[in-house]
This record gives C-alpha cells, sequence and structure tokens, in this order.
C-alpha cells in the first residue's frame, strides 16, 4: 500500500513537472504539436508513429524509446538522451538536436533535412539511407556518414 502510494505522488509531480497536460494528451491521443516535454523521462517507451511537432523535450531522457515514423518536424531535442533508440523512418526536419546524445541510435531511412545536430553524439549510431540535406553537422562526434544520404560537402572525407 505504501509502495502504491509513492507511486501515485511520484507519477503525480511527474506530470506536474512535465506539464501533466501535455503527457496526457500524448498518451491519449499519440500527437501534441507545441507540446512542453522538456526533461520528461521516457525511457523505452513505445512511440511509434507519435506526432511532435514543434515539441519541446529539451533534456528529455528517451533511451531506449522507439520512435519509428515518428513525426518530430522543428521539435528541440537540445541535450536531449536517445542512445539506443529506434528513430527509423522518423521525420526530424529542421529538428534541434545540439548536444543529443543519439550513441547506438537507429537513425534509418530518417529525415533530417536542415536538422541541426552540433555537438551531438552518434557513435555506433546505424544511419543507413539517413538524409542530411542541409544539416549541421558541426562538432558532430561519432559519426559514420558512409551510407547516409546527401551529406553537406563539408562534412565528406577524403
Amino acid at each position: 500500500m505504501l509502495r502504491y502510494i509513492f507511486l501515485s505522488i511520484f507519477g503525480l509531480l511527474l506530470l506536474t513537472a512535465c506539464g501533466g497536460s501535455d503527457l496526457d494528451k500524448l498518451i491519449e491521443t499519440n500527437k501534441c504539436v507545441k507540446c512542453s516535454l522538456s526533461g520528461v523521462n521516457l525511457t523505452d517507451a513505445d512511440l511509434t508513429g507519435v506526432f511532435l511537432t514543434m515539441a519541446d523535450l529539451t533534456d528529455a531522457d528517451l533511451a531506449g524509446a522507439d520512435l519509428a515514423g515518428a513525426n518530430l518536424r522543428f521539435a528541440d531535442l537540445t541535450g536531449a538522451f536517445l542512445p539506443m533508440a529506434n528513430l527509423t523512418d522518423a521525420d526530424l526536419a529542421n529538428a534541434n538536436l545540439t548536444k543529443a546524445d543519439l550513441t547506438g541510435a537507429i537513425l534509418a531511412r530518417t529525415y533530417l533535412y536542415n536538422a541541426d545536430l552540433r555537438g551531438a553524439n552518434l557513435t555506433g549510431a546505424n544511419l543507413t539511407a539517413t538524409n542530411l540535406h542541409k544539416a549541421n553537422l558541426d562538432g558532430v562526434l561519432g559519426a559514420d556518414l558512409r551510407n547516409a544520404y546527401n551529406v553537406p560537402a563539408k562534412y565528406l572525407r577524403d
């Protein structure tokens, strides 16, 4: 009983801290345009096909989350924690991924047109057929861009 009360209070605090109404909306409808989910913990969450256009996910914990087919256009993922996340076929056009941790993430066929990846950690990330047209890759760590498409010329190695 005490454990149940603790978990209920913890859940309520988490919802309040993360803008409970936005998190509730996301859970209920699988979409939330312009949501405020900064710092939310969605570790291992099934967010397949989620619609989070222009969402604020700064410093969010999405480790191991399944975001396959998600729409994250113009989302702010600055400092987000996404190791081992599945972003296959996701749309991250114009997204801000500055200093995001994408270690071991699956970004196959992900659309990163004009995305800001400055200082992001892409060590061990799968970038097969990822579209990086006009992406800012300044200071990206560990990225293997050999199988990505439309890599801006200044990031191609000889």
